[in-house]
């Protein structure tokens, strides 16, 4: 079944998703949508993301696609249920893999979950965590910078690793093994947000766990692709250039189709 797969974020996060999807089914096509004029979700009310969230699924329905990722931590914990109920295609978030990918890795059962805003005040993970595991302790920390910073481009500059020493500050005094990147945007922050925690912490990113499920679910399905060329396509609301800079350094190609969109 060579229909697309439609991916969804509020910016370029979602890409670190797409990426892992790319290298794990390579004959699939990704539909992609950021929607970065309006990007972060993290702070908005849940009424604006659950709106902006379904005029995204809305326009890659025109498209015929057959799966639908909802790349975004935020918006997967405020309607990633509904969308799944009223949509005819299987329909996936980022947070039950994340929370699957973590409790498998750490040791001494303290976790930490970095998150916009929205996603911290949602306790998405810890319901997805305490639903499998009661006894793991969670230590949920708000990053409002962090989206701002990749978006910007500025995910490898000197003023990311200030942002990132000064968020993750109260880290250093608990006995955290395990930290959930729970933003699709912070993979590209991982090398500074891994080396400020040290050696001794895993830094677990929901990319290859959500692209396992995708691959599962497509296959048990029978709706795996043939397309061994497949030619993915990018919309964005904001700026061209400016997604075509983080998206080429991101996925290693500078022969991106990218469309600037208008949602609202």
């Amino acid at each position: 079944m060579n229909r697309p797969i439609g991916v969804i974020d509020s910016g370029v996060g979602g890409l670190t998703v797409a990426k892992e999807m790319m290298r794990q089914l390579p004959k699939e096509t990704i539909y992609y949508v950021g929607d970065t004029a309006r990007c972060p979700y993290g702070p908005r009310l849940p009424g604006e993301v659950r709106k902006f969230t379904w005029e995204m699924t809305r326009f890659l329905e025109r498209y015929d696609m057959k799966m639908l990722v909802i790349a975004c931590n935020t918006a997967t914990a405020v309607v990633l249920d509904e969308i799944k109920r009223e949509m005819p295609i299987p329909v996936v978030g980022v947070i039950q893999p994340g929370a699957r990918a973590a409790i498998k890795q750490t040791k001494n059962r303290h976790i930490a979950v970095l998150g916009t805003i929205g996603t911290v005040k949602s306790g998405a993970y810890e319901k997805a965590i305490k639903a499998t595991d009661s006894s793991i302790d969670i230590y949920p920390i708000a990053c409002p910078d962090f989206v701002p910073l990749v978006e910007s481009g500025e995910y490898r500059s000197p003023r990311a690793k200030q942002i990132v020493s000064r968020t993750l500050e109260p880290l250093k005094k608990t006995p955290v093994d395990t930290v959930i990147l729970g933003c699709t945007h912070y993979p590209l922050l991982e090398p500074i947000i891994a080396d400020y925690m040290g050696a001794d912490a895993s830094v677990i990113s929901s990319g290859d766990e959500t692209a396992r499920g995708v691959s599962a679910i497509l296959e048990f399905n029978e709706m795996l692709s043939e397309n061994e060329r497949p030619e993915h396509r990018f919309f964005t609301t904001g700026s061209t250039n400016s997604f075509y800079s983080i998206a080429s350094d991101w996925l290693g190609d500078l022969d991106l189709n990218i469309k600037k969109i208008q949602l609202a």
